[in-house]
């Protein structure tokens, strides 16, 4: 009964806490491309299974193993950022209790650049369902899956941070507000047709602004577009749609940038100095970076969200406790449940060992007995198991109550030589 016997939990990536938004984007990865990711990544780094979570704030690889496998999948993800940008990436790794705290977190929305926000429990689902559509899912990943999934649906409901559920959407929404001190008619282009626009639209339009959508697929643009009383368009028009928004906001899910500036500077053109200011919550960015040098021209990214974010925090510290409060429980049973599994393997060499014993003994007196008739096999049976079980029963909940309190390998050792199973 090892403190770490078989594969821990190990997780392996950046966040918005520690890595700006160009290093995000060079590891992240689209949601087509993760089965084979996943199963890249399994065979590159030798792992028994893996899970990857890609959102617009963090890129985090879930996995089964130790240190070893912690810095073999850094280097791979170190790899996959240099090949794409030849951004070296500083990556946090966290092994056992550590990743398992940090995971039951991250579902809870209590690692979030926005506290408390909704959408990370769904974007940890689709992570998972994605790691088992691809095989890549274990024991060790379907217990966190279960258990951490279990303690988020606790902490909004049974904690004041789930009321008034927030989202990345909803802060470019409030800086979109801060900027005009109101959207009432105010013209806003929404750039993407996925969960965040959509997301994101709905408020504006409740705060009175147009909404015209621009997406690669016409349909599902339309669909959105008429559900929010506005205007569907294609990509194609672009640079005219550019020069009538008074906001931009951007969230596509394309590989690469979607907004170049000869785009915005044609539109700036026509304009007539009015100025234009476009937000992009999309990982990897839709915008071009380089449009900031633009006169009369406002982008913000995913970074530049962060204050509206820190007054969210500051809002919202003491739901937050509470959350914390009741995430550390579950952490708690969590692992204790953990512990005491390890002295499973135990327990049941000593039941075996028992039994071995008592029926050794039974044949003994078999043969002193003679022959013995259906009712005295019966009691010699049950007097002797229930001997086995009486003896065993005292060992058997020490082994449990060591087993959760996090055994050491020399007491474990101590133990099977005392009970004759070393």
């Amino acid at each position: 009964m090892s403190p770490e016997p078989g594969p821990a939990l190990v997780v392996v990536g950046v966040s918005h806490h520690n890595s700006p938004l160009q290093v995000r984007e060079a590891l992240a990865f689209a949601r087509d491309t993760l089965p084979t990711a996943l199963v890249r990544l399994k065979r590159e780094a030798g792992l028994s299974e893996v899970m990857i979570l890609s959102t617009c704030n963090r890129v985090e690889v879930y996995a089964a193993g130790g240190v070893a496998e912690a810095q073999t999948i850094a280097s791979v993800l170190r790899a996959h950022a240099c090949a794409r940008s030849r951004v070296v990436p500083i990556l946090d790794q966290r092994v056992g209790e550590a990743a398992v705290r940090h995971a039951f977190r991250v579902a809870a929305a209590l690692d979030s650049m926005v506290l408390g926000e909704s959408q990370i429990l769904g974007q940890l689902k689709d992570a998972y369902q994605a790691a088992e559509t691809a095989d890549t899912l274990g024991p060790v990943l379907h217990g966190l899956r279960q258990h951490s999934v279990a303690a988020a649906r606790r902490v909004r409901t049974e904690t004041g941070i789930g009321r008034h559920a927030v989202s990345v959407s909803h802060v470019a929404v409030e800086l979109a507000r801060k900027i005009f001190g109101g959207l009432d008619g105010r013209r806003v282009l929404l750039v993407g047709a996925g969960k965040m626009s959509r997301l994101a639209a709905a408020r504006l339009v409740h705060e009175g602004a147009r909404a015209t959508v621009l997406g690669r697929t016409f349909a599902k643009t339309e669909d959105l577009a008429i559900s929010l009383g506005g205007r569907a368009a294609g990509l194609e028009d672009l640079r005219h749609e550019l020069t009538q928004a008074d906001i931009v906001i951007t969230s596509t899910g394309a590989p690469g940038l979607v907004v170049h500036r000869p785009d915005v500077e044609a539109a700036r053109a026509a304009r007539g100095g009015r100025p234009l200011f476009l937000i992009d919550i999309a990982l990897p960015r839709d915008v071009d970076p380089a449009v900031r040098g633009l006169s009369g021209v406002f982008l913000y990214d995913l970074d530049d969200l962060r204050s509206v974010a820190d007054a969210n925090l500051r809002e919202r510290q003491r739901d937050a406790a509470a959350a914390e409060a009741l995430v550390a429980s579950e952490v708690g049973a969590y692992l204790s449940a953990q512990r005491s599994r390890r002295a499973v393997p135990l327990l049941v060499a000593l039941r075996e060992r028992g039994e071995e014993i008592r029926r050794a003994e039974i044949e003994k007196a078999r043969r002193r007995l003679g022959p013995l008739t259906p009712d005295q096999e019966r009691a010699l049976d049950a007097a002797t198991t229930a001997i086995v079980n009486k003896l065993l029963h005292t060992p058997t909940v020490c082994l449990k109550e060591m087993a959760r309190a996090g055994q050491s390998d020399q007491q474990a050792t101590l133990v099977r030589r005392v009970l004759g199973l070393a």
